[in-house]
C-alpha cells in the first residue's frame, strides 16, 4: 500500500497557486482513475483506490502548508505504513517550469511543506518535484509560489499534470523510472518515425536538387528569371 500525498492549501483562494500544484495533481489522478469522492478524514481529504492489486491512498492535507506533517503524519499511524511508503508530490522552486524529477529522501531545501514533513516523519520518503521556477530573489519566493500560474503556463502545466496522472499506477509501487518514463511521454514526447522520414526525403530533395547540374543556356535562364 501507499500513501500519495499533494501538498497545497486548502480553500478556493489558493486552488491555482503554483504552491498547490501537489494538490492539483492529485485532483487529476482521482479523476482520471475512477477514485471515489473525497472524504474528510486525518485533518485533509483522502480518496481510497486501487491500481489493480495495488492499494493506494490519495491525501490532500488541509492543515496549510506550513503544518502538512501533522496530517501526513496522522495518516501514516492511522494506516500503519512506514516512511518508504509515502510519495508526496510538492512545487519546487529550484525546477525550471515543467520540469519533474523523481527522489527519495534528502533534505527539506526550505520548503515549509517538508520541513514539516521532516519534522513529524523523517527524511526517507519519495518526493516527485513539480518544477515551477524560481523568481529570481529568495525574498520574492513566498509571493511567487502564492500567485497563481500565468496562461502562458497552462500548456505545460496540463502536460505535467497529465504526465503524472498517466505514471500513477507506477506510483503505486514506488517505481520511480516507469512513471517518470510516462511524464517524459507528455513532456517531451519522441518525434514519430513518420516525421522522421519526411524529413529525411526532404533533405534528401533539397540536396539532389542542388548536386544537379544546371543545363539550361544563358537565354533560358534568363527566361526563367523573369517568368
Amino acid at each position: 500500500m501507499k500513501l500519495i500525498v499533494g501538498l497545497g492549501n486548502p480553500g478556493a483562494k489558493y486552488a491555482r497557486n503554483r504552491h498547490n500544484i501537489g494538490f492539483m495533481v492529485l485532483d487529476r489522478i482521482a479523476a482520471d482513475h475512477g477514485f471515489p469522492a473525497w472524504k474528510s478524514k486525518h485533518q485533509g481529504v483522502v480518496s481510497e483506490g486501487r491500481f489493480g492489486s495495488d492499494r493506494v491512498v490519495l491525501l490532500k492535507p488541509e492543515t496549510y502548508m506550513n503544518k502538512s506533517g501533522d496530517s501526513v503524519g496522522a495518516a501514516m499511524r492511522f494506516y500503519k505504513l512506514e516512511p518508504e511508503d509515502i510519495i508526496v508530490l510538492h512545487d519546487e522552486i529550484d525546477l525550471a517550469p515543467g520540469k519533474v524529477r523523481w527522489k527519495v529522501g534528502g533534505g527539506h531545501a526550505g520548503h515549509n511543506g517538508l520541513r514539516s514533513l521532516h519534522a513529524h516523519i523523517g527524511p526517507d520518503y519519495a518526493r516527485v518535484r513539480l518544477g515551477v521556477g524560481h523568481p529570481g530573489h529568495k525574498d520574492a519566493v513566498p509571493g511567487y509560489v502564492l500567485r497563481d500560474f500565468p496562461k502562458a503556463d497552462e500548456a505545460w502545466l496540463d502536460d505535467v499534470i497529465r504526465g503524472c496522472s498517466d505514471g500513477a499506477s507506477h506510483l503505486a509501487i514506488g517505481d520511480g523510472s516507469k512513471f517518470m518514463n510516462a511524464v517524459a511521454l507528455r513532456t517531451a514526447p519522441p518525434r514519430s518515425s513518420t516525421s522522421k522520414e519526411k524529413q529525411k526525403k526532404s533533405n534528401a530533395s533539397e540536396q539532389e536538387s542542388q548536386d544537379k547540374p544546371d543545363t539550361r543556356s544563358p537565354l533560358q535562364k534568363l527566361m526563367d528569371r523573369f517568368s
